[in-house]
Order: C-alpha cells, then sequence, then structure tokens
C-alpha cells in the first residue's frame, strides 16, 4: 500500500479541482450574505499562505483566530496549517484575563480577528508580548488603538493563487484548541495533522455525521471551538456545500437561512436548538431538505427530542465528545435492528443516549478501584477513552492525571446499555452526593426540562448540615408560565425519583448562566447559592 501523509492538504487538494462549484454561503454578523465556491476558496486560502510567508512567520508557529463563523475564517481553517503553522482558534466570548492567560500560554505569534472583536485584542495588548502581527479579517481596517495593524484583503492582493504544497510529516501539530476551563485554567489539546484527517473522516461517516457530497451543512457549532466539531473539514473533504451563520444568533433569521440555502445537516448544542424551535414552529415548520441535527455540548432533553420530531419531522442525533476527542467520539444513531421499535423505545433505547462509540473510539467505564464494569443498563462508573484522535496529554504535561495506562479520564460518569451506547450520568464534580448516594444532576435537569412550563434547568448541589449535599433546582419559565417547588417536587415523583431525591428548594431564573461554549456553567451558581 502507499505510504500518503495523513495531513491538511489531503483534506484541501480535492476542493478547488473536484468539488470546484460548491458553495459556501456565509451570513456575515451584520446581516449581509457571502456567495462563492471551494475554487474561490482555495484560491484565497494559498494567497493567504503566501500572505503568511511574507510575515516571516516560521513553521511551526501558533497563527490565532478570534472571530465568528465564516468564509474568510475557512479560508484560516486551511491556509494556516497547510503552509505548516498551527491554528489556535480563540473564544470570543472569553473574559479578558482568559484571552489573555491562552494567548500568552500558546505563545501566539499572531492573530487574525474580526473587526467587532478588535475591542478584545486592544483590552490584551500589553499583556501577550508573542504576537507579533494583528490581521484584521474584513474589508478595510478600522480605526483602533492598536499600531501596525494589517488588513487581511491587503495580506492577500497580489499574492500569488497557487501555493507549492510542502511535505508535512502527518504527526507534526495541525491545530490548537483549549478546553473551557470549567475547574481550574484551561487547559491546551495540540492536534496533529493525521489525528485532524481521520477525525473528519469519521464526521463525515454515516457512524459520525453522515455528510456526504450531496449535502448542505449548517455548523452552529463555534469555529472558535473544538474546530466546530470538526464540521467545516469533514464538509470540504466530501464537497458538500457549507452554510456559516456569524454573529449573535438570531433565532428567526438563522432558521431563515436554513431554509433558504436547504440545509440538510445542521449542527449546534441544546441552547440553540431550543431558541430555534419556536420560529421553525412560526415559520410554519417547514424545513423539508434538513434530514437530521446533530446535537452535543451538553444532553438535550427528552421534550426538545420529542418536539422536533413529533412537530417538525426532524430527529435530533445526540453526539458527545470534549475538546479532548477532537472533539467528536460518539453519535447516538438507531441500530439497524431497531426499525421496527416503537418510536418511544427508539427515543428510550437510542436517541436520548450519549451515543455509539465511532471506529476507532474505545470506551471503558471503570468503578473507584479502576476495574471495568458491564455495560448492564445500571452500572454508573467513570469513562475513560482512547483513540487516535483523542489526545494523549495536555501542552505542557499539565493535568498528568487524567491520564494511565493509555486512557484519557474523561471526568463524565457513565452507565453502558446492553445494546451498545452509554449515556452520560453526570460530571464527576456535578453529582449530588446526598446521604452517601448518589443523585444525577443530569437526569433531574432532564426530567424538570420536560416540564410544559419550563423552559430550562440546571441542578447542583448545595451544603447540607445533615445529608452532606442536596439538590438544588435552578429553574427558568417560559413567558408567562410559572412553577413552584411542590409542582417539580410533584412531578419528579412521576417520573421515577425516589422521595430522598428530590429537592428541598428551587430558584427562579431570568437565564441559567452559559460558559463561553454554551454550557450551563454550575460553577457560577454553585458559587452563588452554596452559602
Amino acid at each position: 500500500m502507499m505510504d500518503v501523509e495523513l495531513n491538511a492538504w489531503l483534506l484541501f487538494g480535492h476542493t478547488g479541482s473536484h468539488h470546484a462549484r460548491a458553495e459556501i454561503v456565509s451570513r456575515l454578523p451584520d446581516g449581509a450574505v457571502h456567495r462563492y465556491t471551494y475554487a474561490d476558496m482555495a484560491r484565497r486560502a494559498q494567497q493567504l499562505m503566501h500572505g503568511l510567508d511574507r510575515l516571516g512567520i516560521e513553521p511551526g508557529e501558533r497563527v490565532a483566530t478570534l472571530a465568528w463563523n465564516g468564509y474568510r475564517h475557512l479560508e484560516a481553517y486551511f491556509a494556516i496549517p497547510c503552509a505548516r503553522r498551527v491554528i489556535h482558534t480563540l473564544n470570543l466570548r472569553l473574559s479578558t484575563d482568559e484571552l489573555a492567560y491562552i494567548i500568552g500560554h500558546a505563545g501566539d505569534c499572531a492573530i487574525l480577528v474580526d473587526p467587532d472583536q478588535l475591542p478584545l485584542v486592544e483590552a490584551v495588548r500589553d499583556r501577550i508580548p508573542s504576537v507579533r502581527h494583528i490581521v484584521v479579517l474584513g474589508d478595510d481596517v478600522p480605526a483602533s488603538d492598536l499600531t501596525g495593524l494589517i488588513g487581511y484583503e491587503d495580506l492577500l492582493a497580489d499574492e500569488p493563487d497557487t501555493y507549492s504544497q510542502p511535505h508535512i510529516d502527518e504527526r507534526s501539530a495541525f491545530g490548537l484548541c483549549y478546553t473551557s476551563g470549567t475547574t481550574g485554567r484551561p487547559k491546551g489539546v495540540l492536534y496533529t495533522h493525521r489525528s485532524t484527517f481521520l477525525h473528519a473522516t469519521a464526521v463525515a461517516s454515516t457512524a459520525g455525521m453522515a455528510i456526504g457530497p450531496g449535502d448542505s451543512v449548517l455548523p452552529q457549532v463555534p469555529m472558535f471551538h473544538a474546530t466546530a466539531w470538526g464540521v467545516p473539514y469533514a464538509s470540504a473533504a466530501v464537497g458538500a456545500k457549507q452554510v456559516f451563520y456569524g454573529g449573535v444568533l438570531e433565532p428567526a433569521s438563522f432558521v431563515g437561512l436554513m431554509a433558504d440555502e436547504e440545509v440538510t445537516v445542521a449542527a449546534g448544542v441544546p441552547t440553540v436548538w431550543l431558541a430555534a424551535a419556536d420560529a421553525i414552529a412560526a415559520s410554519g415548520g417547514r424545513l423539508p431538505r434538513l434530514r437530521h441535527i446533530v446535537c452535543g455540548g451538553s444532553q438535550p432533553s427528552r421534550a426538545l427530542i420529542e418536539r422536533y420530531l413529533h412537530d417538525f419531522r426532524i430527529p435530533i442525533v445526540q453526539a458527545w465528545g470534549m475538546t479532548e476527542t477532537s472533539p467528536l467520539a460518539s453519535v447516538a444513531w438507531p441500530q439497524e435492528r431497531m426499525h421496527d421499535w416503537t418510536e418511544e423505545e427508539v427515543t428510550s433505547g437510542a436517541r436520548t443516549q450519549a451515543g455509539l462509540p465511532l471506529p476507532g473510539i474505545d470506551v471503558v467505564i471503570r468503578d473507584e478501584q479502576g476495574r471495568d464494569v458491564a455495560f448492564d443498563g445500571e452500572t454508573m462508573g467513570d469513562l475513560y477513552v482512547r483513540g487516535p484522535w483523542v489526545t494523549d496529554r495536555y501542552v505542557g504535561d499539565e493535568g498528568a492525571e487524567c491520564f494511565t495506562d493509555g486512557w484519557f479520564k474523561t471526568g463524565d460518569v457513565a452507565i453502558g446499555s446492553p445494546e451498545g451506547y452509554f449515556v452520560i450520568a453526570d460530571r464527576t464534580k456535578d453529582l449530588v452526593k446526598s446521604g452517601g448516594e448518589w443523585i444525577s444532576s443530569v437526569d433531574m435537569e432532564a426530567a424538570i426540562m420536560a416540564m410544559p412550563e419550563v423552559l430550562e434547568a440546571a441542578v447542583v448541589a448545595i451544603p447540607d448540615p445533615k445529608w452532606q449535599e442536596r439538590p438544588l433546582a435552578c429553574v427558568v419559565t417560559r413567558p408567562g408560565a410559572t412553577v413552584d417547588l411542590e409542582q417539580v417536587r410533584t412531578h419528579l415523583r412521576g417520573s421515577g425519583f425516589a422521595s430522598w431525591q428530590l429537592p428541598d428548594r428551587i430558584e427562579l431564573l431570568d437565564e441559567v448562566p452559559k460558559t463561553a461554549v454554551g454550557k450551563f456553567d454550575k460553577k457560577v451558581l454553585r458559587s452563588r447559592f452554596s452559602a
């Protein structure tokens, strides 16, 4: 067999030739829509490769992006690693302290930044001495306190639109992402060319997100987080049309974009699909081309899954992964033998699970003594994972305790089913231990969010002098609805929770605080209510 390096050029090489006329459509933060082809993207990406050379950026140096989803960001997605640099996507929802720390820790030498994010760079400029170049991803360079700004279009101007493919070792660094830092400082995960190629092909496969040349794909996953779940790379590899929604989500325009561009596959976190549901209903529920939604980041509620399936005939397929797993590791597709099951059985047996591990990904669940436990649908334990796109260390060898005997300890608590699926029972730090017994906050949240009055619910442990910890339910009601503690307790009893598991207290909130990647920020809730 031929010994071909699995690198960025193997993903990028087909785009301008075999898929030249496939479209890339970007809804920009100002509402304008930009449209061009893969051939256009390939030419401009190669101009950017020459631009990086002209800036004197050496192979292996980190080049950061601070940008929304869009076509220029996609050009950087390919140009930086294809030119042997390392792309580092910065989360634009981070605080300035977190941003300065991550840029400094990574040693970024350049930042490609959207114009509306320049104030973030201005706020940290004096704290990021490694950064030599700041490139503005726009048509013009706006007024700024920063000196020496480079216009992106100026950087590309007059550069050749072909670039000689360099030799790239498949095990060399491709991209850098940082964890969300829910406990302690964010940690860096360095992806290789090999791991990124293998991950992209797994994402495109029917065991992954089922993306092919005939699809129109919209990842409403930020490109600044875990490479948008690898969707841009997978879509480019197979020549699927790509649709990007940039800027703050406006549900009506988001749903309109999906309809206008005949999106067939979409991906995003549950909060996106919660926000979009009413807009889909208001539009008549007509998204006939949308074949399925891949939902991850946190567990979608059963009520959300059932609403999309019953009201819109759109299946939500749950996925699980982490920054450390590139991130896609499992997807909860129903198995062939389930085709004659009732919808209730399929939802319980597959759709509400975290997934079936993708080919190449190994998963085990272990008890406190480190022994593997059975996939029996009952036994809970720590989730471990390994595979060719799972990291074996953090940058700087931080968090070494998470790696043992070739496995990564995820920090999730899981239960495996006899069908081969597994479900996340909780994060280790989010379990509630009351009177020596464990209560799953994830299960309780899902049950509360099934109430028609409830929009969002997050459950956290608060100290208790008698029971050590008790669950606190933080609830956001739908507009015009009300709910009280007794209603919640009654509903939970009917959902199978024992009396001792029921919360003694609820807090009604206007909104559950979110992390920079859209997950419920339970550390904020614990801090607010622990007293």
